[in-house]
Parts: C-alpha cells; structure tokens; sequence
C-alpha cells in the first residue's frame, strides 16, 4: 500500500466463496477515494491487536472486539473503528475515546431490517408456524386441530427499547390492530404516541402484553435486563422476541420460564454465547425458534449498512465528520480537531 491513509477490512465479512457478504458495489466508496488503499486481514480474527492499530488509519469491522490492548502503544496509526452494524457493546468506547479513535456505526439501514424480522417472529409464533411446519413433514396432517394459533386483532404488542428500530416495529405493527406498548426511560411519550404507542413502565408492559418483543441496546444498565423476576410478570399465553443482544437476557432464567410453562414460548435471534452452543436447552424446545444472528441479513441490508460504513471511513479520512459518531465526545480533543474538523 503506497497510498497516504490504509484502510483494513476484517475478513469474517466475506462469505464462503471470499465475496463481501454486502455485495462489491459498496467497495466502490474506497476505490474511488483519494489517497485511500484497502485490503482484507490476512485471517479472520476474535480481536483486533494492537498490531492491526499499527498497520491501520481506519478499520471496518464486523464481528471482531476491539479491546482497549488495540490502542495502547505509541505507535497506533488508528484513527477509525468502523462498526458494520448499530450496535457497538463489542468495542470499548471508552478506550477509543481516551486514545482519540473515532468509533462509528451504522444505524440508519437497521430500522426497517430488524422490525421486519421481529414482526416475522411474532406472525411465525402467532401461527405456530414451525409446529405445523413440522406437522406436515412428519406425516402428523391431522393433528392440526390441536395446534390453533394465536390472532392478532386487540392484542398487546409491549415493546422494549423504543429508539429507530422500536418505533419503526410500533409503525409497523399498527396494520394489525394491536394494541401498542413501549417501555424506554429515554424516549417521549408524544414522540410515542405518533406511531400509536403507549409508553408505560416495563413491570407494566410485561403484564399487559401477548408479545414482548426486547430491542435496547445493550450497555451494563440493560445487561440482564430480563430475568427470572421479569418473565414471571408476564402471562403464560404470552410469548417473548430478542432480537436486541442476547445478554439483554437472564438466559438460564428464560430456559426455565419456558420449560415451567411460566410463558407459551420464545424467538430468538440472539444468544448469550455466540456461536450457540449445541447443547443449549432452547435449541431442543419445540415452542422455541432460533436463528443465528443473521435474520435481518439481506441484500439490502447489508450493502446499506456497508455504504455508511465505508462512508463514515472515508468521511473521516478526508477531514470531514462522519454522519454517525459514537463517542462525540473525541471530536473535541486537539489531537482530533487538528486531523478532523470537527462542527
């Protein structure tokens, strides 16, 4: 690399043909920019080194850690950690900050994806499609009496965490005529009521709703948010969605509501430990589904989260503020504003 800025990409984006999973139209963003060569780790990695903070002015990473160990010697050339998604509870925002590294994300492609799967989950469970799925394939037609779903209409939908993706699900969710929840300390309750949405407290939302559907960000105050406690509070005919982070749960505390009856059942996008372990007790529950963190991946998706992530890199690298900033608070240090104008 002979250009003035060098960008390193983390090779666990690519799919098992070595393509970016977000299609080769975004990478057009960092061809085309002046004094900017890219390239791939040379391996996938869990973390990134100090080692990459050293090769690298800007990283765009997917599902690797970035410790505070990345940025510790003198020699870093890091400027920018670029999340391939909105959430950041795997970068330690704080150390970035202190060493002056810009971390950001890309919400703004996340809404519409991760309502989409989270109302995906409620019809799914709503129908009991995998039961009947299972049904047909097992030769078990006539058993269909004995698995009615669930309708919709004058249900209660309490959804957890109502910032961009939890607002857009309550939009979305008014076609069928649920009744609409949200519990959020940090959101308005007019905001709320403009997409139909009541704003209550949690213990309330978890009595009140057929679906619970949990979409904070995950950070210590969410942390096991949900345990043993909370899903005692719901009714047993209710069911409940993560589709947020899976440590926003309790997740021996959910394994026993489900096998007590305490809830009908659960979806899951999330887990505790990724990847999930086999042997995991959810995996054998028939009143479970389970995806592996990756619903939301689409086409679509994925090269929008891809062209605000390239683009925040290069933003950054030619001098301009990217348009999502996690740590706002780096833009004010000399050492930033002397690379970076910062508003």
């Amino acid at each position: 690399m002979s250009a003035r800025f060098r960008v390193g990409l983390t090779r666990d984006i690519l799919d098992s043909r070595g393509e970016p999973a977000f299609g080769r139209g975004a990478l057009a963003i960092l061809d085309d920019a002046p004094d900017v060569a890219w390239e791939y780790l040379p391996s996938i990695v869990s973390e990134i080194t100090a080692d990459h903070a050293a090769i690298y002015d800007a990283l765009y990473v997917n599902m690797a850690r970035v410790p505070a160990a990345a940025v510790a010697r003198p020699d870093r050339r890091l400027r920018v950690v670029a999340r391939h998604g909105v959430g950041y509870d795997a970068v330690d925002v704080a150390a970035m900050t202190r060493a002056g590294v810009l971390v950001t994300n890309t919400p703004w492609p996340m809404p519409r994806p991760v309502a989409t799967i989270a109302l995906t989950f409620i019809l799914a469970l709503a129908g009991r499609l995998m039961t009947k799925d299972r049904l047909t394939r097992t030769g078990r037609w006539h058993e269909r009496m004995d698995h009615m779903g669930v309708g919709l209409t004058g249900r209660t939908l309490g959804v957890i965490g109502a910032g961009r993706i939890g607002k857009e699900l309550l939009r979305m969710a008014r076609v069928f005529d649920l009744a609409l929840l949200a519990a959020d300390p940090y959101v308005d309750a007019v905001e709320l009521a403009y997409v139909g949405a009541r704003k209550v407290d949690l213990q309330t939302l978890l009595a009140a709703s057929d679906f619970v559907v949990a979409i904070p960000l995950l950070n210590e105050e969410t942390r096991h948010l949900l345990g043993a406690a909370q899903f005692a509070r719901m009714k047993p005919t209710a069911y409940f969605i993560n589709v947020s982070r899976g440590p926003v749960v309790d997740e021996p505390a959910l394994i026993d509501a489900l096998r007590e009856g305490r809830i009908a059942g659960a979806a899951l996008d999330v887990f505790e430990q990724e990847p999930v372990d086999p042997a995991n007790p959810l995996l054998a529950m028939d009143n479970v589904i389970v995806t592996p963190h990756s619903l939301c991946w689409t086409d679509e998706c994925f090269h929008n989260m891809a062209v605000t992530g390239l683009t925040s890199i290069v933003d950054a690298l030619a001098g301009r503020v990217p348009a999502f900033v996690v740590n706002r608070d780096v833009l004010a240090q000399p050492d930033v504003q002397r690379w970076l104008r910062a508003p």
